[in-house]
C-alpha cells in the first residue's frame, strides 16, 4: 500500500540525478534536528484522453513557501521554478500518475540546534502510488480511533507549517492506532477538541450540514480540505447535495453520533469512516453525501469538469 516504486530521476538541487544517486549525507542538519518542510501532492491521469493532471500544483508549492518562512529557512527557489521542476521529473519519468514529495531541508554542514550555516537542500521525488489507505478503503470506509496523543499546539509546532518534526506526533498515533486494529487515528488537540487524523483532515455530516475543525482549533490548512469546501459549497447551492458546509469545533462525541465521515488529504483522497472507537458510523458504509462529493472529486481531478479547470496543471 505504501511502498515506493523506484523510478529513474529525481530532481535535486536543480537538476534531475539518478534516483540511486539522490542521496544525503547522515550528518545532514535535518536528520538529527527534524528542521525540514515538505508537501505531499497527487498526478492523475484520465483514462479517456490519457492526458495527466497535477493537482493544485502551485496551491501546494505556495504552501510550501509559506512553511519555509515559518521555519526561517531561505528557499532557493521561486514558486515557479519549483512548479516547472516537478513537471520536469514527471516527465523524464514517464509518470502519468503517482505521487509527488517536494522536500526542502537543511543539509550537511553544521550541528546543534543552531542552524545557520547549513546549506539548504530542495528535492523533488515522484513515484507511482495508489490509494494511500487501499482501494476498498475509498469504497467502504475505514475502522479509526481516537488517539491518547494530543496535536501539537499552535505555540509548539504551529500547524500552519508542514514540518517534517510535526510528523513524530503523527507518527506515534499512527502507530498506537495500528495497534489497536484502526486504519487510522483521530488525534485531539490540548482543549480536547477535534482536530485532524495523522495526515488527514476530516469532515462529518450532522443536522444537514457538512461539518470541519476550524484552523483555529490547530489543524494544517489542508489543500483537499479547502478543495473539498470549495466544491460542497458549489454543490449545495446546485442542489446537487443538501448539505452546506461549515467550519465548526467538535469533540469526540460529535464523531459518534455522526450521519457520515470522511477523511481528506492528498495522500488519503477522499476516504470514507466507517466507525470511530468500535462505534459504527451511520450505516457504517460509504454515505450518501461522501459518496457525491467522493464522486465529484475524482471527476475533477481527472479532468472531467471544467468548472475546477484551474485547479490542474497538464503535464
Amino acid at each position: 500500500m505504501t511502498d515506493i516504486t523506484p523510478v529513474p530521476y529525481i530532481w535535486k538541487n536543480g537538476s534531475l540525478v539518478a534516483w540511486e544517486d539522490a542521496q544525503t549525507h547522515v550528518l545532514s542538519h535535518s536528520l538529527h534536528y527534524g528542521s525540514g518542510v515538505f508537501e505531499g501532492i497527487r498526478c492523475y491521469e484520465n483514462d479517456t484522453t490519457h492526458k495527466s493532471y497535477v493537482f493544485r500544483l502551485r496551491d501546494h508549492m505556495e504552501r510550501l513557501a509559506r512553511s519555509c518562512k515559518i521555519a526561517a529557512i531561505d528557499l532557493p527557489y521561486s514558486v515557479d521554478e519549483l512548479v516547472e521542476a516537478t513537471l520536469e521529473v514527471l516527465r523524464a519519468n514517464n509518470l502519468k500518475k503517482g505521487y509527488i514529495r517536494p522536500l526542502v531541508y537543511r543539509g550537511y554542514g553544521v550541528m546543534g540546534v543552531d542552524p545557520s550555516g547549513a546549506p539548504i537542500d530542495v528535492i523533488i521525488a515522484v513515484w507511482p502510488w495508489d490509494a494511500y489507505l487501499g482501494a476498498e478503503a475509498l469504497k467502504h470506509g475505514i475502522k479509526v480511533g481516537v488517539s491518547s496523543w494530543r496535536q501539537r499546539s499552535n505555540n509548539a509546532i504551529p500547524p500552519a507549517v508542514k514540518a517534517t518534526a510535526s510528523y513524530m506526533n503523527s507518527l506515534l498515533a499512527k502507530l498506537e492506532a495500528k495497534e489497536h486494529g484502526y486504519a487510522e487515528a483521530v488525534m485531539l488537540n490540548e482543549a480536547g477538541r477535534v482536530c485532524e487524523g495523522t495526515g488527514e483532515n476530516l469532515f462529518i455530516v450532522r443536522n444537514g450540514a457538512l461539518i470541519t475543525p476550524p484552523l483555529s482549533d490547530g489543524l494544517l490548512e489542508g489543500i483537499t480540505r479547502d478543495s473539498v469546501l470549495q466544491i460542497a459549497a458549489d454543490m449545495y447551492e446546485a442542489e446537487e447535495i443538501d448539505v452546506f458546509p461549515v467550519e465548526e469545533s467538535l469533540v469526540r462525541t460529535d464523531l459518534y453520533i455522526a450521519d457520515e465521515m470522511f477523511m481528506t488529504g492528498s495522500a488519503a483522497e477522499l476516504t470514507p469512516v466507517a466507525s470511530v472507537d468500535g462505534r459504527e458510523v451511520g450505516s457504517g458504509e460509504c454515505g450518501e453525501v461522501t459518496a457525491a462529493l467522493q464522486k465529484r472529486f475524482f471527476e475533477i481531478v481527472a479532468g472531467d469538469n471544467e468548472d475546477y479547470a484551474d485547479w490542474l496543471t497538464e503535464v
